[in-house]
């Protein structure tokens, strides 16, 4: 594509402006710039346009000449519209921009000005970049500073003078770094606030609701509308009053209805999604302000109060502490406790600093830990408007990514394949209407009759029924759906991944036990009950490392956390009032919460009581991190000590390695093989006159003490291994992708069913390339390179070749490994995943990088997990299923009511159903514009046509009702092992459709020689053509074996085992048939006269004659059901096997086959180095 003087912006490489613009240019090596605009923008390509005056006149009057058609033009084709009125010129000159967004769809956008004041400017990119800003907002300056910006879905991309490109607003605030959100405490000027909220512009998730007029205006100027109205044309100046007059009502009654709905929907997204709430600002005088939320920019200091606050907006938590619902976001129902920001020089993420930032649409349900002067806590504002968290899932709904699925595009293949159909129909009908002397006019309607008849408008409609019943029956099962279209992608998923904890096994766990260690090379024996603990710093830890919180008198938080304190006995006090400010008991200082032990009439006889313990301050778990920590003082504020939770190999490393017990991996390795859940704990005494409150987590975290092991049960659930075996049966993939130890998620596999018990797991370790070392990938068969547990012999077997042996294998791989394969190994990568089931310690981002790795292999991918650590994945996968006990969740596609996952095999069925059905429909409206097509050319031919009154009865009340409850039949009970197609251009269908269509022809070519044959035969009248010379018995006869077509074609293309059940199991559709069939019996055999006269058939009385057609159409039907129980039994594979074996499309199914003829992958034990990395380019 051409470009014109810098007029083109690709993101991924800009293509910047020329020098000599007119404000100077960025340094483009800064990276506070150039990392937030690369990031900022996706990879769109923006063209620049200037209107042209004469241009644009131009337009108009081409407008009013073609009566408006060339405005409807540029609407369905934009760039069009753009070329006739506008000429290129510079992105920096542009007041319009084409844009092409990520999926190739192209959008026309003004560029708009705002007047900036240039006082107050000096801090809206942050302490000490005043330069860079001006240069960003000031594109031309002779008396006053404009930003010049567009909004795309929502979002604001402003003009960046230096990059020369349009990057989004957020870029101006994406390198701020933590101790600069600390530094924003003092709050933003009443001047800096206006500022700012002209360049970022109002805080508000602003959904679109367009008038019933405009809607009304878009609905019509739809193609297929644009089509109806044509065709209703048409059929009136050929006077079929009655047809054209049905189906305009119906198009009204259509419209309408879309019309509610899609405002409906608008109004009901747009009250979930705005959210205007009055907010307390801190001003930098040290005034408080009440202000509208919209008025919030990034940069405000907002204030929590202790009541708790529903957000509008993305804060990061500087001072105290908030117990915060994210259900809304994430579906998980139980509240998590946000802790402040801590004050480093890395830079901010939300994502990375998830524990440390309150987002928009969450409910703050109270706040503590007092900022001077008041109570509640302390935020400052990162991120407004479609920029937030839930701007960003509000705009996955308004504009959902497009559904890559081959169904969808060979549905438009196939209606271009009958447009085809229909201009040789024309061609056809011209010629022979011609040879008839029929005037031009009438030639000219009869020959675009033919489009209307091939090309079903209500095609798009009809196959979305069957999506409409599977939505509906999930809901019945308590499976809520917000992307129907993925109902239908689910019925070809072929791998689906589960989250462990919560998700395969319970939420809640059980102590099995606590094992101290003794600080030498061993451990003391498992104590069953933590009661019998003895005072001291294990029984402290288990009390007191958590993130629990009181509300309303009742404990919340992690499960895990919950019974961690219900085994000690403890109980917990929250401060509140004044006693916030300072506990008194512990000398002053700012108390968190109050751990007590229990009476001493509670303990053990020879147990001893502990003293009160007081949290002040936490550092609570992250994902990333696989930790948390807390700062705890005793009574009088003595004896401050720092504890340690977490994954028992990420807390070892943060130990003195001489308090780590020798027999610390061993252990481990024992209780993880066993499926126990394992966490480790550590201390470490501070200085009390260290400023505990301010304390930073790197400081509290190093240089720990080992105390030792926390052991937890965590069971499977028992709908687990029965969905699992039935998913394996069905040849359905399952993966299991977790956070917790390896060999404990191999333990929960093997329960489960995922791993047979006669089958093989090998562990995968890839290590990065250190200094002295390449990246190094290794299988071996113990993990930890152990293999005590495997003899020799074994070993032998398995390395003579996995395969020839028998042996089944399944690969386990760490979440270190996963990224180490995906950075360095990237040869290797997809055969490990070819064969990995069990994917431990995984990180969010990395659940989610899984599955799409799994993609690119060409899986159609499932996820199912909690919704909380798994929304990235979930929003990722094909199909996501999230259980939830919300009714609907924005996490995932599909959230399920269910605590199990029994929803899954629920899902895929309807999804083949669905999927089935669509197919289904698609076949018959085909079909049903084959027969009608064969039949007016047929009649075309022989100068008559079909009445007014004998389209309507076909297609509005035949077909219509036919189509509409024929997917009311629902899925089977069995998973089957063999995948619905989805290509609608396969050879079965394509051989279907030919095939049926030529019997089909031949069948009413038959009735029309039989009629023929009949001594009581009088031909029509030649010297007339159309419907003027009805009724007519050559009419007659091809009404009635097309009749019969249409009913019987709905019984054949109605598929049912194995994805289906019955065809008589769908009572409605049963019912039709029969009332249908018994009409068309009626009208052949015994018509009446006025029905006769009102459908315009002729009345013959050789009763042989009716029931020959009769039999014509029975021996039609037999022959075109055996036609299809061939192509669905052999018929199809027969050609196939003539045609020679092809290798597969899929990549996966490539792989599969190319390591079943590698017996000797993957090597055993054999150090495999990676070509990207030497150990000189390391050195």
């Amino acid at each position: 594509m051409e470009t014109f003087g810098g007029s083109k912006q690709e993101v991924g490489g800009l293509t910047l402006p020329s020098p000599g613009l007119l404000s100077p240019e960025l340094d483009l090596k800064s990276p506070c710039f150039a990392l937030p605009c690369q990031s900022a923008l996706s990879h769109m390509d923006v063209q620049g346009y200037k209107r042209v005056r004469w241009r644009v006149w131009l337009c108009y009057l081409g407008a009013v000449l073609s009566l408006g058609l060339l405005l409807v033009l540029f609407k369905w084709r934009p760039r069009w519209g753009v070329l006739a009125r506008c000429q290129p010129c510079p992105l920096h000159m542009a007041d319009i921009v084409l844009l092409r967004d990520d999926f190739g769809e192209q959008c026309v956008l003004e560029v708009l000005t705002e007047e900036i004041e240039e006082e107050g400017l000096d801090s809206v990119a942050g302490e000490g970049n005043e330069y860079e800003w001006r240069d960003t907002v000031q594109l031309h300056k002779e008396e006053k500073l404009l930003l010049r910006y567009y909004v795309f879905q929502g979002i604001r991309y402003v003009w960046m003078a230096r990059k020369g490109a349009f990057c989004k607003v957020s870029a101006l605030n994406d390198h701020w770094t933590c101790a600069e959100l600390h530094r924003m405490q003092q709050g933003l000027s009443a001047m800096e606030q206006s500022s700012r909220r002209k360049v970022y512009g109002q805080n508000l998730i602003d959904v679109p609701v367009k008038s019933y007029l405009q809607l009304l205006f878009e609905e019509v100027l739809n193609p297929f509308y644009m089509f109806q109205i044509c065709s209703i044309i048409l059929w009136m100046s050929d006077r079929y009053y009655y047809y054209a007059a049905c189906v305009f009502i119906i198009s009204l009654i259509s419209i309408a209805i879309s019309l509610y709905e899609i405002r409906k929907q608008s109004n009901t997204l747009r009250k979930m999604a705005q959210l205007i709430v009055p907010v307390t600002v801190r001003r930098n005088t040290g005034e408080e302000e009440s202000v509208s939320s919209l008025e919030l920019v990034p940069g405000d200091c907002i204030l929590i109060p202790s009541e708790g606050l529903l957000l509008p907006c993305d804060a990061a938590l500087l001072v105290g502490e908030c117990m915060v619902n994210e259900s809304m976001l994430t579906g998980e129902s139980i509240p998590v406790i946000k802790t402040p920001l801590p004050g480093g020089g890395e830079r901010y993420s939300a994502d990375a600093q998830r524990r440390h930032t309150l987002f928009c649409g969450t409910q703050a349900i109270q706040a503590k830990g007092n900022y001077p002067g008041g109570r509640g806590a302390l935020a400052v504002v990162v991120r407004t408007g479609f920029f937030t968290a839930k701007g960003d899932l509000i705009s996955s709904i308004l504009y959902p990514q497009p559904i890559n699925f081959r169904f969808y595009k060979d549905a438009i293949k196939f209606l271009l394949f009958l447009g085809l159909l229909a201009l040789g129909g024309t061609i056809y009908s011209i010629v022979m209407l011609n040879r008839s002397n029929t005037p031009v006019m009438q030639l000219l309607i009869r020959s675009l009759d033919i489009v209307t008849i091939i090309v079903p408008p209500a095609l798009p409609a009809a196959i979305t029924t069957g999506t409409i019943y599977a939505q509906r029956r999930l809901k019945k099962q308590g499976i809520f759906c917000i992307s129907p279209p993925r109902i239908n992608v689910s019925g070809k998923v072929s791998l689906f991944c589960f989250d462990k904890t919560g998700t395969l096994t319970e939420e809640g766990l059980d102590v099995w036990g606590v094992m101290e260690a003794t600080g030498g090379s061993h451990f003391e024996e498992l104590v069953p009950d933590p009661h019998l603990l003895p005072p001291g710093f294990m029984l402290s830890s288990l009390a007191c490392c958590h993130s629990v919180a009181l509300l309303g008198g009742q404990l919340l938080g992690d499960p895990l956390e919950l019974k961690m304190i219900e085994s000690t006995g403890w109980e917990l006090e929250e401060p509140e009032g004044e006693d916030e400010r300072g506990h008194a008991e512990f000398g002053g200082r700012r108390v968190l919460a109050v751990m007590r032990p229990p009476p001493q009439e509670l303990l053990p006889q020879d147990v001893s009581m502990s003293q009160a313990v007081a949290i002040i301050q936490r550092f609570p778990f992250s994902s990333a991190l696989q930790r948390m920590s807390v700062v705890t003082v005793g009574p009088g504020g003595q004896g401050a000590t720092a504890f340690l939770k977490g994954a028992p190999e990420m807390v070892a490393s943060h130990c003195l390695k001489e308090s780590v017990p020798a027999q610390f991996s061993t252990t481990l390795r024992n209780f993880a093989s066993e499926g126990f859940r394992v966490l480790a704990l550590a201390y470490k005494p501070l200085d009390e006159r260290t400023d505990l409150n301010s304390i930073s987590r790197d400081e509290v975290e190093r240089e720990m003490r080992f105390l030792g092991l926390l052991v937890m049960k965590n069971l499977v659930k028992p709908e687990s291994p029965e969905v699992i075996s039935t998913l394996r049966q069905a040849r359905l993939r399952t993966v299991m992708a977790t956070g917790d130890n390896i060999l404990t998620a191999v333990n929960v596999a093997r329960g489960c069913g995922m791993v047979a018990s006669n089958e093989r797991v090998i562990f995968v370790h890839a290590s990065p390339p250190t200094g002295h070392s390449p990246a190094v990938l290794k299988f071996h068969l113990g993990e930890g390179g152990t293999q005590a547990a495997v003899s020799p012999d074994e070993i032998d077997v398995i390395s003579q070749g996995l395969y020839q042996s028998g042996v089944t294998y399944h690969l386990a791989v760490n979440g270190k490994s996963f990224s180490a394969l995906c950075d360095f190994f990237p040869e290797y990568l997809s055969k490990v995943l070819m064969r990995a089931t069990v994917y431990a310690r995984m990180a969010p981002d990395q659940k989610t990088q899984l599955v799409t790795e799994l993609q690119k292999l060409n899986y159609r991918v499932g996820m199912c997990g909690d919704g909380a650590n798994d929304c990235g994945a979930l929003r990722a996968a094909d199909v996501g299923v999230s259980l939830s006990e919300a009714e609907a969740s924005v996490a995932s596609p599909f959230t399920s009511k269910t605590d199990n996952i029994s929803c899954v095999p629920l899902l895929i069925r309807e999804g083949r159903c669905s999927l089935v059905t669509c197919f289904s429909l698609f076949k018959y409206m085909a079909l049903y514009s084959l027969i009608q097509f064969a039949s007016v050319l047929i009649l075309y031919t022989i100068k008559t046509n079909l009445g007014d009154l004998q389209f309507l009865l076909f297609d509005l009340v035949l077909v219509t009702l036919l189509a509409i409850v024929m997917g009311k039949g629902g899925p089977s009970k069995e998973l089957h092992p063999q995948r619905p197609p989805a290509s609608l251009l396969a050879l079965p269908v394509i051989m279907s459709l030919l095939l049926h269509t030529l019997l089909l022809v031949v069948s009413q070519i038959g009735a029309l020689l039989i009629t023929y044959s009949q001594s009581w035969f009088v031909p029509l009248n030649s010297t007339v053509t159309g419907a003027a010379n009805l009724p007519n018995m050559e009419n007659t006869s091809v009404f009635a074996v097309s009749g019969f077509q249409y009913i019987f074609m709905a019984i054949i293309v109605t598929k049912g085992h194995p994805y289906k059940k019955p065809l008589y199991t769908n009572v409605l559709f049963l019912v039709l048939l029969l009332v249908f069939s018994a009409t068309m019996f009626w009208l052949v055999l015994f018509p009446v006269g006025i029905i006769q006269d009102i459908l315009q058939l002729y009345e013959i009385t050789d009763m042989n004659y009716k029931l020959l057609l009769i039999a014509l159409a029975a021996l039609n039907f037999f022959t075109c059901y055996l036609l299809e129980v061939l192509i669905d039994n052999g018929m199809v594979e027969c050609c196939r096997t003539l045609r020679g074996h092809r290798e597969s499309k899929k990549q996966y199914k490539r792989l599969d086959a190319l390591l079943a003829e590698s017996p000797s992958w993957p090597p055993l034990d054999q150090p495999l180095s990676s070509p990207q990395c030497t150990v000189i380019g390391f050195s």
